[in-house]
């Protein structure tokens, strides 16, 4: 650096890279995170990605975009209004205005301002000299010239140059906030092992934007955002998904079961698949079936025979798959399913978050036909949230619904990586070879958990299956009492299942004028507004549920008390309506958004403020 620009230090900064789907907007995002990661800063990622497959180059609807909120403090949410928007093209900028406050850093390819490509974006002017963006700083640079440039002896044609001029963005920004590109080096250097050429044709260019930023003086001043104050361990960034495969690992090493997982692809949950298919040397089991029922039979079967068994799939395929839920319900056998959800109904906005599973989750099977429910909460969270789904599962011998969105299992955070050590034991109900007194159906009295006899146990045969079985002895059965009696302990065994959870806590005020109510991928959002009033002295609280089916005993006394109770959620209010039917006594206002896009602060705050009044 030539030490011209002043260092700025700032408590917190929001970053948005957006240009077209494959202009690498996710991969600059990623890479940048990962500097951050090793800067050490708190810090929460969001991917933005386009609704259609292959929507038309340089136009709004083709803009992808990646957020980073990094800080000095801990980081619940991916942050609001941008402090830096990089913009590969005016459809980047047109998409992302709604995103920009004023005085927002606009870093600006201006090599893409073609008459064609402001035609397409919907532009009639140019934004860049016709006055419209004089609140935000703009800079202007000739990005893909320079990029070519840069590449010019490597013997590259024009287009294979062009690909890495997100790495001269990237330059720019690493500059910008004072960051080292070791990180990024380093990942060049395992990415394209084999590839000198690549490596040193990336190499060039990032340097080359870093470069150009410190000779040209873009920038009065660079910034830095000094590490958090974070617990001594081993981190790492991760995402929602790579986060849940590992969470499902540390649950089979710790119950000593051998991990399967029957899945089809689906997006948002696909790369849970992906991430569990590279362990094979862990003894993981990753099944890609042919489709969604064939993957939740898989797991079944894997169930039966003895093993953690997963299936991960979205909306559309946990329709599916509720059938062979019954099945696994019927037989009582354990069985995690992971729904990531997304927009819906049917094919819905695949690449956009949503919370409208719910009332599938808690009510989408014939009969009645109970199971576990639980949510993740955080990027990071999944990975005890998939860890505890397993255990509950296969402790309680249940199906057990593990609701995740598209945001967490897209989006990414700081990881503190633990020990097996510091992770509880699960202790499966496997019974003991040639015990007399086993009967399939033979229950814990307090838990009316049964065993599970693994096939092949001397002295254990059984049968298990999907029509009436006789309580106890497990025989066929259309005996009408019968029914009911299995129905009751099929429901009753869920409802037990809240002793071995956590009560519900509050954060703030038991007595607070207004209780903020929010589940699963809502919670950092909606913490972070809370956060906000308490700051200012409003009376609030906020509880956020993460056991759905069965609550916490003490929800009841965590609803008591307030003014007013309002619920947060990404959807038309499933979890309102599900909160009237357990406890009518109250009275719930909602807040409800589904757009796609998780909550703002700003929006929170506004709504939270108007309550009060």
């Amino acid at each position: 650096m030539t030490g011209k620009s002043k260092v700025v230090e700032l408590e917190q900064v929001v970053i948005r890279f957006a240009g077209d789907s494959g202009d690498g907007m996710q991969l600059t995002g990623s890479l940048f995170s990962d500097s951050t990661a090793f800067a050490g800063n708190d810090f929460a990622t969001f991917p933005d990605y386009p609704a259609e497959i292959r929507p038309p180059q340089g136009t709004v609807a083709g803009v992808s975009g990646f957020q980073v909120h990094f800080g000095h403090k801990p980081v619940h949410s991916t942050g609001d209004l941008c402090d830096v928007l990089v913009a590969m093209n005016p459809a980047s900028i047109k998409a992302n205005m709604r995103w920009l406050k004023p005085g927002t850093i606009i870093i600006f390819d201006s090599d893409s301002l073609s008459d064609k490509a402001l035609e397409k974006a919907g532009y009639t002017s140019d934004p860049t000299t016709d006055g419209s963006l004089n609140e935000y700083k703009l800079i202007s640079a000739p990005i893909s010239a320079l990029t070519e440039e840069a590449l010019k002896d490597f013997g590259m044609d024009k287009k294979s140059m062009l690909k890495s001029k997100n790495m001269f963005a990237l330059g720019i920004v690493m500059y910008l906030f004072n960051r080292s590109l070791d990180s990024v080096y380093k990942y060049f250097e395992t990415k394209f092992k084999g590839k000198p050429q690549v490596i040193e044709a990336n190499r060039t260019v990032l340097d080359a934007g870093f470069h150009y930023a410190d000779t040209w003086e873009l920038f009065a001043n660079t910034y830095e955002v000094h590490a958090a104050e974070l617990e001594k361990g081993k981190y790492r960034n991760i995402t929602g998904n790579t986060a849940m495969a590992w969470g499902l690992m540390a649950a089979a090493e710790r119950s000593g079961r051998q991990l399967f997982l029957g899945s089809y692809p689906i997006t948002p949950a696909t790369d849970i698949l992906v991430e569990l298919t590279k362990y094979k040397n862990l003894n993981v089991k990753a099944y890609q079936a042919e489709d969604e029922i064939a993957g939740i039979m898989s797991s079944i079967g894997a169930s039966y025979a003895g093993c953690l068994a997963v299936t991960t799939t979205s909306g559309p395929g946990l329709s599916l798959k509720s059938e062979a839920m019954g099945l696994a319900v019927m037989t009582e056998l354990p069985l995690v399913i992971i729904d990531v959800q997304r927009g819906g109904p049917s094919t819905g906005l695949p690449t956009k978050t949503e919370q409208s599973d719910l009332l599938q989750a808690l009510y989408g099977r014939n009969g009645d036909c109970p199971l576990v429910v639980i949510a993740a909460k955080s990027s990071a969270g999944c990975f005890y949230a998939a860890f505890e789904a397993a255990r509950l599962a296969l402790e309680h011998m249940t199906p057990v619904i593990l609701l995740s969105d598209g945001a967490l299992g897209n989006g990414s955070e700081v990881f503190k990586i633990p020990t097996m050590a510091d992770m509880p034991t699960i202790v499966p109900p496997i019974a003991k070879a040639n015990d007399l007194e086993y009967a399939p159906y033979r229950r814990n009295p307090e838990t009316l958990v049964r065993q599970w006899a693994v096939p092949g146990t001397e002295g254990l045969r059984h049968r298990v299956g999907g029509l009436e079985k006789e309580n106890v002895k497990g025989n066929l059965s259309t005996d009408p009492t019968n029914h009911q009696i299995m129905t009751e302990l099929r429901e009753g065994k869920i409802e037990r299942v809240a002793n071995d959870i956590p009560e519900q806590e509050i954060y703030g005020d038991k007595n607070a004028d207004l209780l903020v109510v929010s589940w699963g991928g809502t919670y950092g959002v909606v913490r972070t507004a809370v956060e906000k009033l308490m700051a200012e002295g409003k009376s609030v609280a906020h509880a956020h549920f993460s056991y759905i089916m069965p609550l916490p005993k003490n929800t009841a006394d965590v609803l008591a008390g307030h003014k007013k109770v309002v619920v947060c959620e990404m959807n038309r209010g499933q979890f309102a309506k599900y909160l009237r039917m357990n406890y009518p006594e109250y009275k719930y206002e909602q807040f409800n958004k589904v757009q796609g896009l998780p909550f703002t602060i700003a929006e929170l705050d506004e709504k939270f403020n108007d309550l009060l009044k």
